[in-house]
């Protein structure tokens, strides 16, 4: 089993994974005790709170009043010079709301040094400090049928819409079953043979659309690629003709609208003729106009709009000047924004426009415009992210982009999430500055993809490495649980994405609106022979693997090994129901005790450490009682 190094506040220790966490052998460390500081080392303690000023002295009894008062505090008395740092620095956030109109950002300046960290915490607990991107919206009046109009100008449109803590729908034809699924949907059809290959030209069945609808706003969620349902495309309407049912969409989409004569499941979003259920709205960009039908009494909620796509960015310049040792902990993390049109990558190799040794890697990696996530990190070192609670996100929670090393993300809630839980994305293949050494441990993710249910996972991992993700508990989402990509084209001297172990997790309801896949799910990792086996999953429960009835595509599987996924090792695996295999893959891993095969034995599934710990500090929603 790979050896992987975690960089706490004074030590680095080998293997370990969490607060509580299970050692080879079984012995149990305590991260507490493991980071503990020196008798001698009192940290510098500087106080955040929402009643307070930033032109004040960040003391107990006079704090900053933002996140952003103490940061430049620390800059402009030099408190994390090297030499003059000699104690961990403690920005303590009291208990209250932290309203946030700009992204944090943190950078080099800003890093810890001589073996201490900077750490912004929540004082009174984890999770009673929240930081917060979204504004209220007021000044509602009532316009027809439970319908309330609002003005909130055009200079800041919004993607997602929140009341009470609940994600709104943005008013969609046909409405969505229920708040938990994404069907029902239209479905696209062949108007020409010649137009199978159109990315653009949507075509609908006769009587499909009213062509009284305005939809001069109006966008398609589509699962472009027919019969395919792999990825969705969220693209404006351009223009649209209902008496040929042919509609031009602004962008082209992934894949084509049509695929071996199947057509694309769609709906259409953002039309106030689509406003008629309660937890709706429709957004007029043109006139700054918001319209919502409250789940409530308009008077006894508050209804959110997003301010920024990012609370925290911590960036350095360069790879050789990285953000390094800085810690967020037990802050509450709460609404982010989504995009105006989303595509998974780019759509054809070297699309990009930049000289990359693998140009196919542009089809995997995101567009440069959806490089984010609530949290979102590049060229850092030794981040920890700890006793978060993350919700209500327009796109990804935590999104490690290129060269970052020793992140670690533990003991944290994420829910309600648009995009991705926690995506780490490594550099283009063969190309230097990889991404390395990270730790994922002790998280719960539920109810992640809402907005981009195509190619969503609770923790995705592409073209990384010597990283550890262990017990976990990831829930709910139209497609995987888990992922780790490459590109079968790579080679294996430029192939990144070696030495990672997948252990004790628990995944559920993955698979809810999408085939081809698995629930555990790798692509293009290790496609030449002979195949090193330097990927490692261990004491995994995968629960039932059942699409929407409408899902056209082939079936669903537990663990799917996909384009060249080869170089595992897989032991003590159990799978549930599935519509298509348990386990797929080439001859090319090697699997012990498994359920897809006739020998297991669920005597060695070690259950009781398998997801979250005892130790996991929110409690646990959906119902769950681990």
């Amino acid at each position: 089993m790979p050896i992987t190094t975690l960089v706490g506040r004074r030590t680095r220790l080998p293997l370990l994974l969490a607060a509580g966490a299970l050692l080879a052998g079984g012995v149990t460390l305590n991260v507490a005790d493991a980071d503990a500081k020196p008798a001698d080392c009192k940290a510098t303690d500087l106080f955040v709170a929402p009643d307070g000023s930033d032109t004040a002295q960040g003391t107990r009894s006079s704090p900053f009043k933002t996140i952003e008062g103490a940061r430049d505090h620390i800059r402009d008395k030099g408190l994390n010079r090297p030499g003059r740092m000699r104690c961990d620095i403690d920005v303590n956030l009291r208990a209250g709301d932290y309203p946030v109109s700009s992204t944090i950002d943190f950078d080099d300046r800003d890093s810890g040094v001589d073996g201490h960290r900077v750490v912004y915490r929540s004082y009174d607990g984890a999770g009673k400090a929240r930081v917060m991107g979204a504004a209220p919206v007021t000044g509602w009046e009532e316009y027809k049928d439970g319908i309330y109009r609002a003005d909130v100008g055009t200079d800041q449109p919004f993607y997602t819409l929140f009341e009470d803590g609940k994600r709104a729908t943005t008013a969609r034809y046909p409405n969505r079953k229920s708040d938990d699924e994404w069907a029902p949907y239209l479905t696209s059809v062949l108007a020409e043979p010649e137009k199978e290959a159109v990315h653009q030209w949507l075509y609908s069945h006769p009587g499909d659309w009213d062509a009284s609808w305005d939809l001069s706003n109006a966008q398609a969620v589509v699962w472009s690629g027919g019969s395919w349902s792999w990825f969705t495309d969220t693209v404006p309407i351009h223009d649209w003709n209902p008496a040929k049912n042919q509609m031009t969409l602004k962008y082209w989409t992934r894949y084509a609208l049509m695929n071996s004569r199947g057509g694309s499941r769609y709906f259409l979003q953002n039309s106030l003729d689509f406003l008629d259920q309660a937890g709706e709205y429709y957004l007029d960009f043109k006139k700054g106009q918001l319209y919502y039908k409250p789940r409530g009494d308009i008077a006894d909620v508050t209804v959110l709009r997003p301010t920024v796509k990012t609370l925290f960015d911590l960036a350095g310049p360069a790879p050789d000047r990285r953000v390094q040792n800085i810690s967020l902990d037990g802050l509450s993390l709460e609404y982010t924004d989504f995009v105006d049109w989303y595509r998974n990558g780019w759509i054809s190799d070297g699309d990009s426009g930049e000289p990359h040794k693998y140009p196919e890697y542009d089809r995997q990696i995101e567009m440069p415009r959806d490089r984010f996530g609530a949290v979102t990190l590049t060229n850092s070192k030794d981040i920890t992210l700890s006793r978060l609670h993350i919700s209500d996100t327009g796109y990804h929670a935590v999104y490690a982009l290129f060269a970052n090393d020793g992140l670690t993300v533990r003991d944290s809630l994420l829910e309600n999430i648009g995009g991705d839980g926690i995506k780490i994305e490594g550099p283009y293949p063969g190309e230097g500055n990889t991404s390395n050494g990270h730790v994922l441990t002790d998280n719960y993710i539920t109810h992640y993809g809402e907005l981009v249910p195509g190619d969503a996972s609770g923790i995705e991992l592409m073209d990384t490495g010597h990283n550890t993700i262990s017990h976990s508990h990831i829930k709910h989402s139209a497609r995987y649980g888990v992922s780790l990509e490459v590109r079968p084209e790579v080679a294996p001297e430029d192939d990144y994405a070696r030495d990672n172990t997948f252990e004790y997790l628990r995944i559920d309801q993955a698979g809810l609106d999408s085939g081809d896949m698995g629930a555990f799910y790798t692509y293009g990792v290790s496609n030449v022979e002979p195949h090193t086996i330097d990927n490692h999953v261990r004491q995994v429960v995968i629960g039932d693997v059942i699409p929407d009835a409408s899902m056209p595509d082939s079936g669903t599987r537990g663990v799917h090994m996909d384009a060249g996924g080869c170089g595992f090792s897989f032991e003590d695996i159990e799978v549930g129901k599935v519509t298509d295999q348990k386990y797929q893959s080439y001859q090319c891993n090697d699997v012990k005790n498994a359920n897809w095969e006739d020998d297991f034995d669920a005597a060695k599934m070690e259950y009781d450490k398998i997801g979250v710990t005892a130790s996991f500090p929110y409690p646990l929603p959906d119902g769950d009682t681990q």
